[in-house]
């Protein structure tokens, strides 16, 4: 209780300092402006009544996010939707502040008496780029998570029969259903438009829910629609095991046992350390799906005893495995013969910008994982992350889209991306 205090104290005062140079970025630019006044006590009203409803949402979790969700999913949206801007604001005010005491410094030594302005152009494109922030985040809370965005790869896979020429593989990636209020139709939307790309083979790595089973009560029908020839098979993430709220072990193990219930229901055969061996007439492809295992998160895979009598070793093999470190710890390199592995985990952090075309490709993502969206090749093996279905935490995505994935896999002599990375906004139109 003493560590969550004293975090908490240190989170109120950084909060605190942030909103402080703020308002005074904005004072030093309007405050001549006739409205000032005004919008000097709209502006200290807003910020005492969203950080005291950012405390109280605080000292309530997880009761709030259990009891009254939209009420907890709002809050946390208006708190980041204001605070990121506020950020802006301030580090542009610190940078004039120390410009201030600089010119002020060279003043005093050289005796001039001219004026130090109060602001300069420097201030204005702070506060334009604040506002331009502004308006991202409050687009990716409201429709930005619902943009859904289908990704498009070309594959070649060494050792690929030709019965699996031009094989389609749908990939879908941390649901977080629980995210969702009831059945949005967007999102409803996108999950219809899975069978508009004309799937073989559905493969979902992972983070069906936030916390507990039952968020994916309401879905199971939604996700049982979808259909493909070769099958649907899924994972479990680091989320689905129940670990991140204050439960009994039985009621953990009790939501993990509904959770394995529901993947059935939804018509995924649910790989727990287990593989399948797919056919097309004499041709054979292995799909091994391991347990969570990531780096600083929970490690339950065991791909030895999912490989174990698979016949990966001499056969073409994808590898369902939820974090991408797992693949760079235990695969990449020719450490297990896996040529495609399909991850997710990271969300891209919902957050960044990405232009192919020019070569850009950001994401707060970058400090955590080297790996955390798109496609990856060392050598004849491929890593796929996808940047996630749902949301969590940030209940919004800004120019980083919910995707869904379409790998068209063909025979080839070395696994490689045959094409470049290709995003269509409206999924219907991949076909």
């Amino acid at each position: 209780m003493m560590r969550l205090l004293v975090m908490f104290l240190v989170l109120a005062a950084v909060i605190s300092v942030v909103e402080w140079m703020a308002y005074r970025s904005l004072e030093r630019t309007w405050s001549d402006s006739a409205n000032w006044a005004l919008w000097r006590k709209v502006w200290l009203g807003q910020m005492i009544a969203i950080n005291l409803l950012f405390a109280i949402n605080s000292f309530t979790w997880p009761y709030w996010r259990l009891t009254y969700p939209q009420v907890f999913t709002f809050l946390a949206a208006l708190f980041i939707v204001t605070i990121i801007p506020k950020v802006i604001l301030a580090a542009v005010q610190l940078l004039e502040d120390v410009r201030w005491g600089l010119s002020r410094g060279v003043q005093q030594v050289t005796n001039g008496v001219q004026p130090i302005p109060r602001a300069t152009f420097l201030s204005y494109i702070g506060q334009g780029a604040a506002a331009l922030a502004f308006g991202s985040f409050l687009y990716g809370v409201t429709w930005g998570k619902y943009a859904y965005r289908v990704e498009r790869h070309r594959l070649g896979i060494r050792g690929l029969g030709e019965g699996f020429r031009n094989l389609r593989v749908v990939q879908l990636s941390d649901a977080h259903l629980g995210s969702f209020h009831g059945t949005p139709e967007p999102v409803l939307e996108a999950l219809r438009s899975v069978q508009e790309l004309k799937p073989d083979l559905i493969l979902f790595t992972g983070d069906l829910v936030n916390l507990l089973a039952e968020e994916a009560e309401p879905w199971i029908e939604a996700f049982a629609a979808l259909e493909a020839p070769l099958g649907k098979f899924s994972i479990m993430g680091n989320h689905d095991y129940a670990d991140y709220g204050d439960m009994t072990e039985a009621d953990r193990a009790a939501s993990i046992d509904r959770l394995h219930a529901i993947h059935a229901e939804m018509g995924f055969r649910l790989l727990l350390n287990e593989h399948e061996v797919l056919r097309r007439g004499s041709d054979e492809l292995v799909l091994l799906g391991v347990e969570n295992w990531g780096v600083g998160f929970r490690q339950s895979g065991d791909l030895k005893q999912t490989m174990d009598g698979s016949g990966a070793e001499s056969r073409p093999t994808i590898l369902m495995s939820h974090d991408p470190t797992h693949w760079e710890k235990h695969v990449m390199g020719g450490k297990a013969p896996i040529e495609l592995t399909l991850s997710g985990h990271t969300h891209g952090m919902q957050m960044g910008i990405e232009l192919p075309w020019l070569g850009i490709k950001l994401s707060p993502s970058k400090l955590r994982y080297r790996r955390w969206g798109g496609v990856y090749q060392e050598g004849d093996q491929i890593l796929h992350v996808n940047r996630g279905f749902g949301v969590l935490g940030f209940h919004g995505r800004v120019g980083m889209p919910p995707e869904i994935t379409l790998l068209e896999l063909e025979p080839s002599d070395r696994t490689a991306a045959l094409e470049p990375l290709g995003g269509h906004r409206n999924p219907a139109e991949v076909v």
